[in-house]
């Protein structure tokens, strides 16, 4: 107790033998020590540190780090070491006194500016590693042999940094690194190099059924992986090799094809399905490289391996679908430009080959899709809010309106059907069908009990579409109504600078709007009715379209402009009709 009384001193003072950053503060007062410190810090912020890694060396100062010490803080803990009632204070300073202390003051850097200068000092000093590695040598393996490296422990070194620029010294500080070392050392590939010696030794030959392939030497080399970056073992994989196996997978893999059938005149007959292959490329190139590990030239041979690939709608499965006659069919004639008999074309095979379960709906847009440019769509003349336009896709609803009549004819039941704005003369009177993707469609449903197939046939000014599966027989009788006008054409009016004042001319003669219906009634085999519908159109009136003349009539000019003359003026009405392409 006396011990801890005496060395207890003064509790306004702090305990001797106190360091803070390498000063020596015992004995001073808080703000002795304080003042202390930050003058001296003051004198070295700009006053660089030295720090060092073998023979390179930086400056630093802690001003260009933004170093910011708080010295207060630091000041403050080490008071709070000495302090203490009496006895207790004297036994805590006797223990400093004797063992010392050397704080270290809560600092701040610049993050930015510090994680800047461990990036040049990383990018000066930093040697990676190097992994032992085959090279070739021509056709001969050879062993590049591992180094060791050595880089900048990045976290360590940030602390020394921040250190040593908070302290009141100016010494050289040696920066921390770490060494690196490589997994994989020379002696690890003996034994992989004398596998590339074998892998190179001779040709591979390769099989796949009855088909033969060679692989040669050079061959063998372009498609191995030799050991590195920390691989020790020899693979057959790598760029050269998939661009290889890529390469072969196209002569080798074949898609799979679905059962069909084939129309002729003699009926219908199932084509069987055939299975497809796909090149299996992981297990072939590992057969590729056993065989290539084979010292013996006479058995260095590996069988290529495939996946089957089974065909979506097998033979069983068509022949289960009984389609084996005509149900129904329909045949339309269309002309045009190109790009319209492209069209028509275009979507006829679209929905050639379409399977129709028993119960299902068919949808055209649903087996064609949105008809777009980057699927072979062209423009071509379509109606467009009643009028004549040219658009994508112009000549599909020739297809739409020849499926519904073939379904028409076939007595489904038809559940969306929509007729054009204006008529069209060589459609079947009522029976035509446009579509407009996604929101006008045609559908119709399969209520035969039987699966059906729906084929088209494309000449160069016709088309045919057809339904067959098992023929129930109907029978289907149409009443057709009367065309009747139902207003008169719309007039169009442009002024011609061409012709004179009070003259007209006729360029379109227009149409007037029309309506008719069509009454269809299907009898089954037996005779009993089974469906009477009535299928309305309506078609708005084609414009009729005058130019009216705005050219001054010289006989009206000279007689304002006299007065004594009279002229009379003759209005010559010419009409002009146009036939335009239909959609």
């Amino acid at each position: 107790m006396v011990l801890g009384l005496v060395f207890a001193g003064s509790p306004s003072r702090l305990a001797n033998g106190v360091r803070i950053a390498g000063v020596d503060v015992g004995g001073k007062t808080v703000r002795q020590a304080r003042v202390t410190l930050e003058r001296r810090s003051a004198e070295l912020a700009a006053v660089p540190v030295t720090f060092q890694v073998g023979s390179h060396t930086w400056q630093l100062q802690p001003r260009r780090l933004g170093v910011q010490v708080d010295w207060g803080a630091a000041v403050d803990a080490v008071r709070r070491q000495g302090e203490g009632f009496g006895p207790l204070r004297g036994f805590r300073r006797l223990d400093l006194r004797f063992f010392g202390a050397d704080v270290a003051p809560p600092t701040q850097v610049y993050d930015a500016a510090l994680r800047q200068k461990l990036d040049e000092i990383a990018t000066a000093v930093n040697v990676p590693h190097r992994e032992a590695a085959i090279v070739l040598n021509g056709l001969t393996p050879r062993i590049v042999p591992s180094r060791t490296g050595h880089i900048l422990d990045r976290q360590a070194a940030a602390a020394t940094i921040v250190r040593a620029l908070a302290s009141l010294k100016r010494q050289p500080v040696g920066l921390p690194i770490e060494v690196d070392t490589p997994k994989v050392k020379a002696n690890d590939l003996r034994v992989p190099q004398a596998q590339v010696r074998a892998a190179l030794a001779s040709s591979v030959h390769l099989t796949l059924g009855a088909t033969r392939w060679n692989l040669r030497p050079p061959r063998i080399a372009h498609i191995l992986q030799l050991p590195a970056d920390g691989r020790s073992e020899l693979q057959v994989g790598g760029a050269g090799a998939s661009a290889w196996f890529t390469a072969l997978a196209k002569r080798v893999d074949r898609p799979a094809a679905d059962a069909d059938w084939a129309i002729s005149s003699k009926g219908v007959r199932v084509i069987p399905d055939r299975p497809g292959y796909v090149l299996d490329v992981p297990r072939s190139a590992h057969a590729v490289l056993l065989a290539a590990l084979v010292t013996e030239p006479t058995l260095r041979s590996a069988k290529l391996i495939v996946e089957r690939r089974d065909a979506d709608r097998t033979t069983a499965e068509a022949k289960a679908m009984n389609i084996k006659g005509l149900v129904a069919s329909y045949q339309t004639f269309y002309g045009g430009e190109a790009n319209r008999i492209h069209n028509v074309q275009l979507v006829s095979h679209l929905v050639d080959k379409h399977v129709i379960a028993p119960g299902e709906t068919f949808s055209f847009n649903g087996a064609t899709g949105a008809r777009t440019a980057d699927k072979g769509f062209r423009e071509a003349p379509v109606i467009i809010n009643g009028e004549l336009q040219t658009g994508l896709g112009g000549g599909v609803c020739q297809v739409s309106t020849t499926v519904f009549n073939a379904a028409y004819e076939a007595g489904l039941p038809i559940v969306s059907r929509t007729n054009h704005a204006l008529y069209i003369s060589h459609y079947p009177q009522g029976r035509d069908a446009t579509v407009n993707y996604p929101d006008t469609d045609l559908k119709f449903t399969n209520d035969t009990g039987h699966w059906l197939l729906l084929r088209t046939w494309v000449g160069s000014s016709s088309l045919t579409v057809a339904l067959y599966g098992t023929p129930v027989h109907r029978r289907v009788v149409s009443d057709v109504a009367p065309l009747v006008v139902t207003g008169p054409p719309p007039v169009k009016k442009v002024n011609d600078p061409a012709l004179l004042k009070g003259q007209s001319e006729v360029e379109e003669s227009g149409s007037p709007a029309r309506s008719t219906s069509v009454e269809r009634k299907v009898y089954d085999a037996g005779g009993k009715l089974l469906y009477d519908t009535r299928f309305y159109s309506s078609y708005r009136g084609e414009v009729r379209l005058i130019r009216v003349g705005t050219k001054p009539n010289p006989a009206q000019t000279e007689t304002t402009t006299t007065g004594t003359t009279t002229t009379t003026t003759t209005t010559t009405t010419t009409t002009k009709t146009t036939t335009a392409p239909r959609p």
